[in-house]
C-alpha cells in the first residue's frame, strides 16, 4: 500500500502520507484529490502538467459531478457513473453519495445493484476487491497476503448464487459485496481503506450467463457437495490466518449454504450472515416501532411469514427470542408464528420437512377446511382467516403475492394490520406500498424491503419506512471494529434491533413510518454500534475497558469523507 493516514506531531492534524508521486499518485483512488490538489501539493508531488491549472474546492467538484450525474439517461448508467467516480476518487465518491443519500442509496445498492449484477460482465470497467475461483484453492492465502499490506477490518464475501431475489448471477454477484461495503462506509463511517469485497467463483448454473460470450466467470456448472465445502473451508482458514481480526460477513448464499456456513464458523471467528441475522434485526426493530402505533405489546403479536427461506428463518428465530423476553416460553413464542411457502401452509404432516420449517410447522387440526391431500388449496387469504395474524411479512421473492384479497383479509381481522412486503429488488416486492395502503383503507402499517415514494391517501401522507438492512449491519460492523469484538452473537442483533427502534421518533410514527429517515442513518449506526459493544462486553466477547467513554470512542472511529493534506514520504 502506497499511502497511510498519520498525525502531525506539531499541529496534531491528520494528513495522508504517500509513498508515490506524479501519475502513480493520481491514479490511486484512495489518495487522489483530482483538481483539489493545492498548489503546494502540486509542487511537492510532481503534479504540474497532469491537472488543469485551476484549483477546485470539494464543493465545486461535487457540483460538477452532480451535473454530469443528472445527465445520465437511466439508473444503470448512473450506477456506472458512480462506479467510475469511485474508481478515480474514493473520498469524492463517498462525499457525493453522502450529500445526496436518499437519492443515491437506491443506486449504489437495491434495487439498481440487482440489474448491475445481471449486467456485470457487460458494464465491467475496473477491478475492485478479490476474485477467488475454485481452481485457486491452494493459493488463497497468498492471494489474501498479496492484496494489501494493511489488513482489512471488514470483509464481505459471496458466491453469487442467490443474488437478492434474482437467483444465480455467478461472478456478477460481486456487485453485492462492493455495494454492501459502500453502505458500511456511508452509513457507519467504516473507512473504505479498511474494507475488502470478495467473490468466490465456483461456477454458475445460470444458462444465460454461461451462454454469454462476454461472461467473466468460470464457465462450468457450480461445484457442489463436499468439494464446495472444502473450498469454503480453505477460504475461511486463510482469512483466519492472514486477517485474523477481520469481521467476515456472508452475503447472498443459497439458503442451505448460508445456514451451514454460519453454523460452521460462527464460533471460530468474528462473523455473521446479514441475510439471516441483519434482516431479522431490522424487521424486529420495525415491529417494536409498529406496536407504538397499534398500542399493543409485542407479546400480543402473531406473525405469518410468506416465504420460508434463510431470511424467514432468521426473522422467526429473533421474533421468538423477542417474545421470550416479553415473558412467553419458547413453545408459546413459536406457537405465534406461522409459515407459508410455495406448497402452502407449512404443517406437521408434510414429509421431509427442513429443520426450520419443522420448528414452526402447524398442527393440521388447527386449520378449518384443511385438505390433507392437497395443501395448495389452502390459499394465503384462507391461512390469514384461520391464523388471524397481526403481522404479515413477505420474504417470498414473488411479485404480487400480497393480492388485494390478502390485504383486505388482513385489514378485516386487524384494526391496524402490520404488513411488510420485504422482497427486493422492487420488481419482486409482494405488493407496492400504495396497494397496501389503499386496499387496507389507510389502516395498514407498511414497511418495505425496497424504497417506495410516500403515499397520499384520503388526504393523509404516509411515509414508507424501508426495512433496509443498512440500518443494522453497518452499525454491527462499526461496533465490532471500534469495540474489538471477537464474536458476533444473536443477542447483539436483538440489542441492535432495540437500539434502532428507539431511534424512531414520534414524528416518524405520525407519518406511519416505523424506521427513521435515511438522513439519520449514521446516528442510527452509532446507536447500534454502542449496543453491540455493550452486549459484547457483557458476554465476554469484548474487553470491559471498551465501555469507557463508549459513545465518544465510537464517534471518533467514524470516518467522514473529506480531503486531507497529502505529503510525499518515502
Amino acid at each position: 500500500m502506497h499511502f497511510s493516514i498519520k498525525t502531525d506531531a506539531k499541529t496534531n492534524r491528520a494528513y495522508m502520507s504517500a509513498a508515490v508521486k506524479s501519475r502513480e499518485l493520481i491514479n490511486n483512488p484512495f489518495v487522489n484529490k483530482g483538481t483539489a490538489f493545492t498548489p503546494q501539493e502540486r509542487d511537492e508531488l510532481d503534479l504540474h502538467g497532469l491537472l488543469p491549472p485551476a484549483v477546485s474546492t470539494i464543493e465545486q467538484q461535487l457540483a460538477r459531478n452532480y451535473n454530469n450525474f443528472r445527465a445520465k439517461p437511466n439508473n444503470l448508467e448512473k450506477y456506472v457513473f458512480l462506479n467510475s467516480l469511485q474508481d478515480r476518487n474514493e473520498t469524492l465518491f463517498f462525499r457525493f453519495v453522502l450529500e445526496h443519500l436518499e437519492e443515491m442509496l437506491p443506486l449504489v445498492y437495491t434495487p439498481t445493484v440487482g440489474e448491475a449484477c445481471q449486467r456485470f460482465s457487460h458494464i465491467y470497467r475496473r477491478a475492485r476487491g478479490l476474485y477467488i475461483d475454485y481452481n485457486q484453492g491452494s493459493r488463497i492465502e497468498k492471494i489474501l497476503r498479496d492484496f494489501c499490506d494493511t489488513p482489512p477490518s471488514i470483509i464481505v464475501v459471496t458466491d453469487g448464487e442467490r443474488i437478492l431475489g434474482l437467483g444465480d448471477q455467478g461472478v456478477g454477484g460481486m456487485g453485492i459485496p462492493i455495494g454492501k461495503l459502500c453502505l458500511y462506509t456511508l452509513c457507519a463511517g467504516i473507512s473504505p481503506y479498511d474494507t475488502l469485497p470478495v467473490m468466490l467463483d465456483v461456477g454458475t448454473d445460470n444458462a444465460e450467463r454461461l451462454a454469454d460470450p462476454l461472461y467473466l466467470g468460470l464457465r462450468h456448472k457450480r461445484i457442489r457437495g463436499e468439494a464446495y465445502q472444502d473450498f469454503i473451508d480453505l477460504f475461511v482458514a486463510a482469512v483466519k490466518k492472514v486477517y485474523s481480526e477481520a469481521l467476515l460477513q456472508w452475503e447472498d448464499f443459497l439458503k442451505g449454504n448460508a445456514l451451514r456456513q454460519l453454523a460452521r464458523f460462527r464460533d471460530q471467528l468474528c462473523t455473521f450472515n446479514d441475510d439471516i441475522q441483519g434482516t431479522a434485526a431490522v424487521v424486529v426493530a420495525g415491529l417494536y416501532a409498529s406496536t407504538r402505533i397499534t398500542n399493543q405489546s409485542l407479546r400480543e403479536q402473531r406473525m405469518l411469514l410468506a416465504g420460508a427461506g434463510a431470511a424467514a428463518q432468521g426473522i422467526a428465530d429473533l421474533f421468538a427470542a423477542a417474545l421470550q423476553k416479553e415473558g412467553l416460553t419458547l413453545k408459546e413464542a413459536r406457537g405465534q408464528i406461522w409459515t407459508f411457502d410455495s406448497k402452502g401452509l407449512v404443517t406437521r404432516d408434510r414429509r421431509d420437512l427442513e429443520d426450520f420449517k419443522a420448528t414452526y410447522a402447524r398442527d393440521p387440526g388447527e386449520v378449518s377446511n384443511y385438505d390433507c391431500k392437497n395443501q395448495m388449496r389452502l390459499t394465503l387469504p384462507e391461512v390469514i382467516r384461520n391464523a388471524r395474524p397481526t403481522i404479515l411479512l413477505g420474504t417470498s421473492g414473488t411479485r404480487g403475492a400480497f393480492s388485494e384479497e390478502v390485504i383486505r383479509v388482513m385489514a378485516k381481522v386487524n384494526a391496524r394490520p402490520i404488513i411488510f412486503p420485504l422482497s427486493n429488488p422492487t420488481s419482486l416486492s409482494e405488493c407496492t406500498a400504495e396497494d397496501a395502503i389503499r386496499w387496507s383503507e389507510g389502516r395498514a402499517i407498511v414497511a418495505t424491503g425496497s424504497p417506495f415514494l410516500p403515499v397520499e391517501f384520503n388526504g393523509r401522507r404516509y411515509r414508507i419506512g424501508q426495512g433496509n438492512n443498512a440500518y443494522i449491519f453497518p452499525g454491527v460492523g462499526l461496533g465490532a471494529t471500534a469495540g474489538g469484538v471477537r464474536r458476533i452473537t444473536d443477542g447483539m442483533f436483538m440489542d441492535a434491533a432495540k437500539a434502532l427502534a428507539a431511534k424512531v421518533t414520534e414524528n416518524d410514527l405520525r407519518e406511519c413510518a416505523v424506521y427513521p429517515e435515511l438522513t439519520r442513518i449514521r446516528e442510527c449506526s452509532h446507536a447500534v454500534a454502542c449496543a453491540v459493544i455493550k452486549r459484547a462486553a457483557a458476554e465476554g466477547h469484548a474487553d470491559a475497558s471498551m465501555l469507557t467513554n463508549l459513545e465518544a470512542r465510537v464517534e471518533r472511529s467514524m470516518w467522514f469523507p473529506d480531503y486531507l493534506p497529502v505529503r510525499y514520504e518515502m
